[in-house]
Parts: C-alpha cells; structure tokens; sequence
C-alpha cells in the first residue's frame, strides 16, 4: 500500500485501497459511487496490464467478487513487503508562494480566499476540514435510520418554498432506487431554487421522524456536477468552511493541489526526542491524515498532534511572557483612598454582596504591592464584576495614575462606558462632553474623568481623546483593542482592567501592560471557567471568583420550546407585558458581517412590530447604530417608555431594567451556552418572577442536550462544568483566542493535551529558555514566527 505521505494516488494503489474497503465493507460494492465497475471502466486502459480481463462486479455474488478480489490484489502490488519509493512531485509550488499561484485561481478568487485567512500557499494545508463526508458508507434511502447521522445520493423529485410554522423554509422530495424522503431546511427558503429537478445530490445528516415519516431536517448537501474525484476513491470526504462565491469543490481542488504540490516541503519543528515522549505523529503525515485520513485511528492521532502544536506554542508562548513578567522591573504600589471610596459606596443604591468585599480585598492588597498585580474575576452574570473593577480603576485615578479599561467589542466597550457614566453619575456634579464625562467625588479635590476611546469614533474626536490621554487629563479610559495600538500614549498607566478576557489572548493582555511602568492586571470574564480548567489555561493569573449574587435576584424559570409552541410564546409575553412588566426578545445569530446580522435585526423588528405585537411599542437595538442611538435605545427602555426590545446578539452587558422579566431567544440553538446563561442573565433583577424562553426551529440532538442543560441548571459555573465535559468540536469559551493565533484544531476542552503541551513547554523553559541547540533549531524558528505573528496582530 503506499507510504502515507504520498497523496498523488496511481491506479492501482486506488485500486488496492478500494478493495481493502470493499473487503471490509462485506463486498456489498458499497464502496464507489455508482458502483466498483464505473471505477474500472475509467481507468481500463491503465489497470488492464495489470489485473488482465475485468469481470462486471456488480453481477457477481459476494463470495464470487472475495475470490476476484483474492486473485487481483497480489497483482497491484508483486513486491508487498518492499515499500514503495516515496514520490516527490516536481517544486512547481513553494509554501510561501501566494495563494495567485495556484493554477485556476483567478483575480476575483483573490479576496474571497483572503476572507478565509489565506494568504500563502501552506495556509492551505492548514485549512482544515469542518468535518468529512463519509462517501464510504452511503446508504440507500430504505435503508436509512432515525435519530442518526447518515448519507445518501439521491435525486431531486422536486424542490419548492414552504411555510414552517410562520416561517419561510425549503422543501426538497429527493428518492433513489429504494424509496423516497422529505428533507426540509428551516428558515432557508432560498435554498429551493437550488435543487433543481432531476439534480444529483448528496445530503449528509441527521434523520428524524415527523408525523410518522422519516425526515432529514437542514442536513448539510452538496450537489453533484459530472465527475466528483474525491468520491470515486471511496474514502471520507473534507468539507471545508467557505465564503460567498467560493464552492466547496472549488476549494477542495486547490486543497488538494496544495497537497500534492507542496506538503513534502513541510518540515517538523518538533524535536524527535520530544515527538516520542509525547508519543505524536509526525507533522506531514498528520496535515496529511488531518484532511484525507485513512482511518478513524489515523484521524484522531493526526488531531492530538495539530492540537498539541497549537496548545504547546501557546503555552510557550504564556509561560515566555510570565518569565518576563516576573524577571523585569516592580509594579507601582497604590494605596486605596478609604474617605472616596467610602464616599462612592455610600452612593450606590444597594449594598455589596460578601463576595464582591472579599473580591475589592483582594484586589486592593494586590495593588498595595510592589509587585505587579496579575488577577483574573470570574463572576455569575450580575454578579457584579463592572462595580468591583470601577473601584480598583477609582483607586488607581485617586493618586494620580490612569486606568484602563479594554473590552473585546466596541458595543461592549460602549455599553461599559454607559454603565459605569450612571454608576458614578449619582454622586452628583457631573460634566459631560463627547465621549467623556467627570465627576466630583467629594472630599476628593478635583473631577474623576472617564473616558471613551473606541475605533469608529470620527478621526478628529479620536485624536482629541488621544491627546487627552498622552496628557495624564483622562483618569479611566474605556475602549476596545484601539488602547494596545502604538498611538495611544497613556504616560500614567498603573491599572489595566481586561473585561470578557477570553476573548483578547495573553499577548494582548501583556501588550497593555507596557503602555506604563508594569502596570497592574485585572482580567475579568463572565463566562464561567472550571477552576482547574482556569488554572490550566491562565496559570499566571490568580483568581477571585464572585459566586454571590445581590439580595433580590429572583430565580429565572427556563424553558425550551418547540417550534410549533411559537405563537403561545409570544401570547406569554403579551401576558407579561400586560402585567406592566418588559422583554427583550434576542434575534438569531447569523454567521457574516455585522451589517448582515443588523439587516436580519431589522427585518425581524418589523415583522414582529407588524405582524405580532402591532399593538405594543417595539424598539430595536443592534452593532450598527450609533452609540447615541443605542444609548436613547436602552434608557427608553429603561424607563419604561418601550414594551419590547429586540436586539441582536450585543446586550452581554450594560443592561439593568428590574421591569423585564422576559427575554425571548430566537435560534437559541445557534448560541453557546455560556452565552445563553449571560442573556438569561438580563432578567430577574427586580422583584418580579423572570423567564427565559428559549426556541430553536430544528436543534440537532447535542443542541437538545444542550438546551436541557440550560433549562435544568441555573448556577453558571455548574453549566461550565456540564458543559465542558460534553463539548464537542469548537473553542470550550464559544469565541476564539483573539490575541493569539486561531486555535483551528485544538480546544479549549482538550485538558489533557492542553496539561501536556504545558507540560512539555514549563520543562523546556526550565532546562533551555532560549531553545538553543541543533536540536531545536527549527523549533527556535517557528517559535520566532509565531511570536511576529503574535506582534503583527497588535501593531
């Protein structure tokens, strides 16, 4: 058979790995589609010298096409126990060529692949599949089975528009020589006219039974057109993320282009000595058996291998920087000013909770130190973490230093420099110009100033707030990633708040720290992480966890409801709304760009404006307004002059109305759970019972299992827990490692590969912190790649 690390198949090693499969299959011809003879009959000419006269498989019995099989497979291979020479194709391709070179790509491809992250061409190899058609094991459509994951090629009867529910969806009628079967895609009307009749296609999905009839609901498909060659080697098939105008088989050609092309040129980073112990597959097979494996074994140990090479340069990469962390200069020593802090508690309507005094104490012995402070907050979602972290950013601007507060989005950033306006508002005296407010605080002797530095504000107001900034006159700056840039000069940086940290990455965290003279760190995350899970992945942080939170929270009801239960949901919030009460209604996630996601915002305000609650009044809240129009949004709902706010994705945080006491999320299926607990998580503040209702139009079976987790438990580090130990594919935290490269393999609930790799990097830092030597020469270089990609993000 041939080496792995050859991809560029002859005839007859098809052949030969066909017959391997047919013979584990039971010689069923199951593996080839269209049958083992459209196989031969393409390559007659080549394969007749070989195997002599061809019989029709397809005619032949079982035990009649085992004995043909016998009898063929000594003559592909007449020396077996020799291996075969290893091709290296002809160096037509180099790994840093760009992407233009690849033949067939043309000038307008040239951004769509730039969407994808695809640059050079070795950004090709690791592209890797989302998941893989098993073309291997097709079923016909008598054959097919319900609440299991299966393909068939069918053809298209007919394909239409129907209504599901109040929804616009697609239908599609698709039989083979065995049957018939419905597959329905829910909300994608447009779909219908892309089967058209008599079309081939593949449809590859879950099935289910609906009034008594079997049903694919929105599987994933691929239409045939003439010659699929991937498919006729009978083995799983990758599947590729996309962008508009690039088709799935457009992209798997250039994939395999790259392949055959350019992957012996790949060289291992990793020392033997270290690849052994480790007990990993070398890096070219594994690229290899990541997009085309051979078996499920060969699957899983190519994916330990690329996951432990993300996890490993990351964690070399944490524990590089804390080293440095801990080997340069002190940090600034800060004294809390009790008399103004006494002053602000006394102005906030409510008392603090045990866990939030114990947090501040914390964290206030920390900045006491000389010793940089390095703390990570987790909290419930209202647990009150923006409060405990405005009053480290008090004490830092109370002698006489600067605060930062960077969030992962500008709508957070926004809605954090609206919060905290109100919190400190109440102490009277504020001045408010754009972007920036000051407040007195008495006895303290001058205005507090705090603002708002994000990328989308004007060029002028920008470099005004800049200016202000570099002169030490801004005491609290809140903004985005925009902090960390080169322009951004903050002279008096003693106190770096990091919110949602997950979401920027140790290198960004530690480029805001340099900004001053190794400035305090308090990371804060909302999204609930096991402790152990924590520990592993932010060792160089120490944790304060607010598990408490403020007297008066009710408990929210949560339930799941069914597609055809979507009108009694909205009677529920009528209801409710009849009761003087308010609700938020939270509009699908839609992958793509922010204006898509508004226009779909938009469109589902005026159906439900229109067509559900005419009555009511209905506004509307999502990441393309301004912040003007999206602070008018809130405080109108605040104070009760809206019924119903509906609101993409955004309202994490910032969000205080005790009067609403629903939130409806739409597609709850498409979110993670993590964030359906933080938006749970915007009602029951006040002393009325809350609910969160929770719809999904067609849930996969794990979405079910998920959205029962959600409704069963309400304590949110329980559901991170639960969560964690179920997870399947995709980043634990629901978002990527922003700061750090994309973890394309690896995730987050890959604890044992992530305690390895961190393993193996504390013990070469330990026994050599530079990686000199031979045996680490290319281990030193790619560590240096990753680091200037690492600075190139950030610049």
């Amino acid at each position: 058979m041939q080496t792995r690390n050859s991809l560029k198949d002859s005839p007859e090693e098809l052949l030969e790995k066909i017959l391997l499969q047919e013979k584990a299959h039971g010689f069923k011809d199951s593996v080839v589609l269209g049958g083992l003879d459209r196989f031969l009959q393409r390559l007659e000419q080549e394969l007749r010298p070989l195997i002599g006269d061809m019989p029709s498989y397809s005619d032949l019995t079982p035990v009649q096409r085992e004995e043909w099989v016998s009898k063929t497979m000594p003559r592909l291979n007449k020396f077996p126990d020799a291996p075969r020479p290893r091709r290296v194709p002809p160096r037509t391709l180099s790994l840093e060529d760009d992407v233009s070179k690849l033949r067939g790509v043309t000038p307008a491809n040239i951004p769509r692949l730039r969407r994808l992250g695809l640059t050079k061409i070795q950004d090709l190899l690791y592209l890797f599949p989302h998941r893989h058609n098993d073309f291997a094991n097709i079923r016909k459509i008598a054959e097919l089975t319900v609440d299991e994951t299966q393909t068939i090629v069918a053809t298209v009867w007919e394909a239409r528009q129907i209504m599901l529910g109040n929804r616009r969806s697609a239908e599609a009628i698709l039989g083979d020589d065995s049957g018939n079967i419905r597959a329905v895609w829910f909300n994608q009307p447009y779909l219908a006219k892309s089967f058209k009749t008599s079309a081939r296609v593949v449809i590859s999905g879950r099935v289910n039974l609906f009034r008594g009839q079997r049903v694919f609901e929105s599987p994933e498909y691929e239409l045939l057109h003439g010659q699929e060659e991937l498919i006729h080697t009978g083995r799983l098939v990758p599947v590729y993320p996309l962008v508009e105008g690039l088709g799935q088989r457009t992209l798997r050609r250039w994939v395999k282009q790259t392949l055959d092309s350019t992957l012996h040129q790949v060289a291992d980073f990793l020392p033997e000595e270290m690849r052994h112990r480790a007990g990993l597959m070398g890096l070219e097979n594994a690229i290899a058996q990541a997009h085309y494996p051979e078996t499920e074994a060969d699957q899983r140990a190519s994916r330990t291998r690329l996951a432990f090479d993300e996890l490993f340069l990351m964690q070399l990469a944490v524990l590089s920087r804390k080293r440095e962390w801990q080997q340069q200069g002190a940090g600034i020593p800060i004294k809390a000013d009790q008399p103004l802090l006494g002053a602000f508690f006394a102005s906030l309507p409510f008392t603090l909770t045990s866990a939030q005094e114990r947090a501040i104490g914390e964290i206030l012995k920390d900045m006491e130190k000389d010793c940089p402070m390095s703390r990570l907050l987790q909290g419930e979602v209202g647990s009150g973490k923006t409060l405990v972290a405005l009053v480290a950013l008090l004490t830092a601007a109370s002698n006489s230093y600067q605060g930062a507060l960077m969030a992962p989005t500008e709508i957070l950033a926004e809605q954090h420099f609206i919060t905290t306006s109100h919190m400190l508002s109440s102490l009277g005296r504020p001045i408010q110009e754009e972007n920036l407010v000051s407040v007195y605080i008495d006895p303290f002797p001058r205005p507090i100033s705090l603002g708002l530095l994000i990328g989308s504000l004007s060029r002028k107001a920008k470099e005004e707030m800049q200016r202000r900034i570099a002169a030490g006159s801004v005491d609290i700056v809140i903004g985005t990633h925009a902090l960390i840039q080169q322009e951004v000069a903050m002279p008096n940086l003693a106190l770096a708040v990091v919110d949602e940290q997950h979401r920027f990455g140790v290198m960004q965290r530690s480029s805001l720290r340099q900004k001053g003279k190794w400035p305090h760190l308090l990371a804060m995350s909302a999204t609930p992480i096991p402790r152990s899970l924590a520990l592993t992945l932010y060792g160089d942080l120490d944790i304060s966890v607010l598990d408490q939170l403020p007297a008066g929270r009710q408990e929210i009801q949560t339930r799941w409801v069914v597609p055809e239960k979507r009108r009694a949901a909205y009677n529920f919030l009528r209801q409710e709304i009849s009761k003087g009460r308010q609700a938020f209604v939270i509009c699908p996630l839609i992958e793509g760009s922010d204006t898509i996601q508004a226009k779909a915002a938009v469109e589902e305000h005026e159906k439900l404006s229109r067509d559900v609650f005419p009555d009511l009044r209905l506004g509307l809240l999502h990441g393309r307004m301004a912040m003007k129009e999206k602070e008018e949004a809130m405080d109108a709902f605040r104070r009760g002059e809206l019924d119903i706010l509906v609101s993409t994705p955004v309202i994490e945080v910032g969000i205080d109305v005790p009067n609403a006491t629903v939130v409806l999320i739409d597609g709850a299926d498409r979110f993670g759970l993590a964030q359906l607990h933080q938006f749970r998580g915007r009602v029951g503040r006040g002393q009325h019972k809350s609910y969160c209702i929770l719809l999904a139009d067609a849930p996969s079976a794990e979405a079910r299992e998920r959205l029962k987790l959600v409704e069963e438990l309400k304590d949110g580090f329980a559901l991170a827990e639960a969560d964690l130990r179920f997870r399947g594919p995709g980043d634990y935290l629901g978002t990527r490692q922003s700061g750090l490269p994309d973890l394309r393999v690896a995730r987050i609930s890959d604890v044992e590969i992530l305690a390895l790799a961190r393993r193996e990097a504390s013990n070469l830092l330990d026994s050599n912190p530079h990686l000199e030597g031979g045996a680490y020469r290319l281990l030193s270089l790619r560590f240096k790649e990753y680091s200037a990609a690492l600075a190139g993000e950030m610049s």
